[in-house]
This record gives C-alpha cells, sequence and structure tokens, in this order.
C-alpha cells in the first residue's frame, strides 16, 4: 500500500482512483463498508481504490487539551487499512490553513486537481471544509460540477446498534473488548515504544514491557488477555501475553501505564514498538498487601489468559483473517 502525505505533486499512478474519505478512526465495520464499497467499485471500473484521512483528527486540531479520545493512531489505522488490501493511503495534514479551506476549495485542489478522482465515496455523516460547511449533498453537487461520481454509505449496523466509534469506546470503558471487537471487525489494539521501567516483574518472574498509551482513548482499568505484534521486518509475529493498565497502587504510583508479560518469551524489547491488541478483560486492578500476594495473583492471571487466548486460537480466528476476531 502506498501511503501519500500531500496532495501536491501526487505520482500519476496514483491519480484517477477511487478515494473513500473520512477519518477512520479504528477502522471499524461501518468504515470497511465505506471501504469496501470504494474497493467494489474500484474493481469494476478497473482502477486503485485509497483512502483519504487526516492527521491530526479534526477533534484533536481544535481541542488538543481534551481527554484522548482516539482509538487508532496514524500507524495502526495504516496497518488496517493494508490489511483491507486497499492500494493507496493519503494523510494529509489537518492544520490551520486547512480547516479553513472552503468545501469547494477541497474538492477543486484535493479531489480535482490534486488526486483527479474518477469516484468518491463516503459515509452518511461526511461533513467537510471551513465551519462544517460541506455535507454529502454538497458533495453531490460539486462532483457533478468537476465530473466525479460520489456514492454515499448509509449506516451500517447490527439490531439497534450502530458501528460507530464513540459505541466501541463506550465497550472499552467498560471493560468489554469482546463487544469492541465485534464493532470493529478486529481486536482494539495500541501501537507505542516500550519504555524503561522500575524492573520489578523481572525479579518475580514476570518481566513486563511498558507502554504509555499516548493520545489514545483509555480503556477501563485492570488485567487483560492480549495478543502482542512484534516487528520482524514487514511481517508481524503475535505472541499470547497478560497486560495491566493501570496506576499500580500496591507501589503507590499515581501514572497510568500499560505493562505487557509475554508468554512464554524472552528477549530485549526496550525502545521497540510493539502492537497490543485487547482481547478479553480478566479483572479490575487491584492494590495487594504486598509482593507475594501480587506474584500469587499474576500466576493466576496468567492462567486465566492462557485459556481465554487458547480458546480464540482454537477457533482459528487468527489477526490476519478478514473476519470479526471474537
Amino acid at each position: 500500500m502506498r501511503i501519500l502525505r500531500d496532495y501536491q505533486n501526487v505520482p500519476e499512478e496514483c491519480r484517477g482512483l477511487v478515494l473513500a474519505i473520512g477519518n477512520f478512526d479504528g477502522v471499524h465495520r461501518g468504515h470497511q463498508a465505506v471501504i469496501a464499497e470504494a474497493q467494489e467499485i474500484a474493481d469494476r471500473l478497473g482502477l486503485a481504490a485509497g483512502v483519504l484521512t487526516f492527521e491530526p483528527h479534526s477533534r484533536e486540531f481544535f481541542a488538543p487539551d481534551a481527554p484522548p479520545f482516539r482509538l487508532s493512531t496514524l500507524d495502526t489505522k495504516a496497518a488496517h487499512l493494508k490489511w483491507l488490501g486497499l492500494d493507496v493511503m493519503v494523510a494529509l495534514e489537518f492544520n490551520l490553513a486547512f480547516s479553513q479551506k472552503s468545501a469547494e476549495g477541497f474538492v477543486r485542489d484535493v479531489l480535482v486537481d490534486g488526486y483527479n478522482v474518477a469516484h468518491v465515496v463516503v459515509g452518511y455523516d461526511f461533513i467537510f471544509g471551513h465551519k462544517r460547511q460541506g455535507t454529502t449533498v454538497v458533495l453531490a453537487e460539486l462532483g457533478k460540477k468537476y465530473g466525479f461520481e460520489v456514492t454515499v454509505v448509509e449506516p451500517v449496523g447490527e439490531g439497534t446498534v450502530i458501528f460507530s466509534s464513540t459505541a466501541i469506546r463506550e465497550c472499552l470503558k467498560a471493560g468489554d473488548p469482546g463487544k469492541a471487537a465485534l464493532l470493529l471487525g478486529h481486536w482494539w489494539e495500541i501501537e507505542g515504544s516500550v519504555i524503561e521501567g522500575d524492573k520489578r516483574g523481572r525479579t518475580i518472574g514476570f518481566p513486563t514491557a511498558n507502554i504509555p498509551l499516548v493520545g489514545y482513548h483509555h480503556p477501563k482499568l485492570g488485567v487483560y488477555a492480549v495478543r502482542v505484534g512484534l516487528h520482524r521486518g514487514t511481517h508481524v509475529d503475535w505472541i499470547d501475553g497478560v497486560a495491566n493498565f493501570g496506576m499500580r497502587p500496591t507501589f503507590d504510583k499515581k501514572d497510568v501505564l500499560l505493562e505487557v508479560h509475554l508468554l512464554d518469551w524472552s528477549g530485549d524489547l526496550y525502545d521497540q514498538s510493539l502492537r497490543v491488541a485487547f482481547v478479553d478483560y480478566i479483572r479490575p486492578e487491584m492494590k495487594f498487601a504486598g509482593i507475594e500476594e501480587l506474584t500469587a495473583q499474576i500466576s493466576e492471571d496468567v492462567k486465566k489468559a492462557r485459556e481465554i487466548l487458547a480458546n480464540h486460537n482454537n477457533r482459528q480466528t487468527k489477526y490476519a483473517d478478514k473476519k470479526v476476531h471474537s
């Protein structure tokens, strides 16, 4: 998948494509429906299919001091889009100048002059342009003016639940990553660099990779069964693990940290970037009387994580499968 960061001097092979547009935070099943529509149209027309998104998220740009809300960073978003088989990902910088671009200016400068789009696909709630003046109706009108087709995808869901980033955040806040995965169509995951910690885990037989959740929506504090992705060049090895996300009250810590223990694995992970997929919630974070009590509980957590992950692996819900991993 080709990744581009601008709409000027676009390579000729990346012009004239079918483009799905949106923030695509989390790349959930609603987003996947929009992307699948773009891919189907591209296949029919014999063209490349791409996604156009924005970095940072507009909400993040306008309210930088608000609590973190994102389900995916640019890197995790790119990993999911590559997994979906897209040809091009365009991640445009959302800055002050870009935020002041009119709806027609966006269409003319980016979609027409920049990418010479043949067809644009958006979700039903797509809004664009200065002061959110552009709607799907405006986009369709501008498409007629500038010579490209527009398809609007209606809401997607199951029963009374619409697939949305808001609903997924609520699931994670409630400690239900399994339900979040049903809405996402994949495990919710974070990616971050391993930092040096207190190295206490290795003294009790459970060394951890410590990862701050910078910019991400915070799930419920507690212990999780996880799968950990280790980058091996262009390949990712997935290792079973158990993780604690919290403030480590036994040691009177105040900062929030993700501590990940990889099962049946050893090695140096400092400064490496890891992907951590949340599979199931095991228990709330607890304060223990001492190291012995904590160690005994971690042993139980590891046992429970093994059971949970073995059950998922036995059902062959591999992360690379193009289906819901639950």
